[in-house]
Formats: structure tokens, C-alpha cells, sequence
């Protein structure tokens, strides 16, 4: 069996990477950019298959995508101008702080439903019409509503219908079954272990458990394969998804 060897850096980086106020953005090193649409750029992999549920509902003429990645200076010029347009309650409600933002991930988008005028901030995705059909099967394609209006005091953030944030297939599809936020997520995978993995049959047979990182032995050395795919939590360990198990 073959390993690789992770390190605490690594903690930091991956599809399933949980930031907040809590848990900010510890880095924003190799991350590489692919454009989403014209100058919006997400993660490549983000990007691709944002590219490719818009396709499938026919959407790139009906939904904009508003805002993705932000450097961590374009985060702090957007908070301080919510400040000064908006007010420190609105602000605190709609934007996250410099390094608590998911934009600067690469790995969330903001959409919203073509019109005359779009609020950058806030940008108009209703449940129909095409916005609708885009909810149905954007789980499919590894998205997920960051920001639910139920989840609002587990997120820290406000209800955003218009959010949404890549986490890759299978983790999406489990989270929209069970209902559960990232925050939730994270921790609901700390719960299987290699030894007792949390095993999947629908649609793509695949196993997922959580492996904490070694820190009396400053590395981690976790099984690996072309079917394995692994992420940091950002917090204390790694989340590995074996795909066809």
C-alpha cells in the first residue's frame, strides 16, 4: 500500500477547507486560478464544474456570477466600503471579515439572476425559474448553499440564497441529505475513522473518514491511491474520500 506524507501546512488546504470567523484563511499559496467567467476567477476544479451545471440548465445567459476569488486586499476594500455605504450592522451581517472570507478560497461564488442592475453585495437569486433549476442539481456538480437561513447561528452569517461553495462530490450530496452546514459537516466526519469509514453506494460508490494530523510527530502518513482524494479541514486533520471503494 502506498502513503503520502502530510503536513501541518496541509491542514490548511483542500476542497474542504471550513473558514469563518472562527477558522480563518491561513493561506492563499498554490491556489490556481481558472476564470469562471469574464474576470471572475475560481479554483480550476471550482470553476469547471460551475461552468458545467451552468451548461447542463442552460444558465449562461440567465444567471451572472457576481464575485468569486478575492485577494485578501480586495476582501479588506469591500469591508470597508460595506462600512461606509452600508453601516457596521449590515456589514457584520453580509461580509466577512479580511482572512474569514470564503472568496479567498477560490472555492465560493456569489450568483445572480441576470438583470438590469446587480447588488454586488446582495445580488438577486430567487428558488425559480432558472435560479431554481440551478439549486436542483448544483449538489450534483460538488456545490452547496453555504449560508442556509436555518443554519444562521452555526455559520455566524446572515441567510445569502445567493452564496454557494465548493466542496467537491460525494460531500455535497451528503450534505444536502442530511441537512447538515460545512461547520457541521466538519465535525460530523470526525465521527469515522479509518478503521470505520462512512461508506456511500448511491450514485458513486465511495468511503470518507476523517485522520487527525500527528502533531507529536510533526507529519501525518495517510493511504493513498489514484481514487484517493484528500483536504484539509483547516482546523486539526484531513478528510479522505476513497471514490470507488
Amino acid at each position: 500500500m502506498k502513503y503520502r506524507i502530510f503536513m501541518e501546512k496541509d491542514i490548511y488546504k483542500g476542497n474542504l477547507i471550513l473558514v469563518n470567523a472562527e477558522t480563518p484563511v491561513r493561506t492563499e499559496e498554490n491556489i490556481i486560478l481558472s476564470e469562471a467567467a469574464p474576470n471572475v476567477f475560481l479554483q480550476r476544479e471550482a470553476a469547471f464544474y460551475l461552468k458545467e451545471v451552468l451548461r447542463k440548465i442552460g444558465g449562461e445567459d440567465g444567471i451572472v456570477t457576481v464575485s468569486g476569488f478575492r485577494s485578501r486586499r480586495e476582501q479588506s476594500e469591500i469591508y470597508k466600503m460595506s462600512l461606509s455605504e452600508n453601516g457596521e450592522a449590515f456589514t457584520r451581517r453580509y461580509v466577512a471579515l479580511p482572512d474569514c472570507s470564503e472568496h479567498q478560497t477560490g472555492l465560493a461564488i456569489d450568483l445572480g439572476l441576470k438583470s438590469g442592475e446587480v447588488d454586488f453585495i446582495r445580488p438577486d437569486f430567487p428558488f425559480d425559474g432558472i435560479c431554481g433549476e440551478f439549486r436542483k442539481i448544483a449538489s450534483d456538480y460538488g456545490f452547496i448553499l453555504r449560508y442556509p437561513k436555518e443554519k444562521e447561528k452555526i455559520t455566524g452569517i446572515s441567510f445569502e440564497p445567493w452564496h454557494f461553495r465548493y466542496v467537491g462530490t460525494p460531500h455535497s450530496g451528503i450534505m444536502e441529505k442530511l441537512g447538515l452546514c460545512l461547520e457541521e459537516y466538519v465535525d460530523f466526519i470526525k465521527g469515522y475513522g479509518a478503521s470505520e469509514r462512512l461508506k456511500l453506494s448511491e450514485k458513486a460508490a465511495a468511503e470518507v473518514f476523517y485522520v487527525p494530523f500527528d502533531e507529536k510527530a510533526g507529519e501525518t502518513k495517510i493511504p493513498f491511491s489514484e481514487e484517493t482524494d484528500i483536504s484539509g479541514n483547516n482546523r486539526d486533520g484531513f478528510i479522505v474520500t476513497v471514490r470507488g471503494a
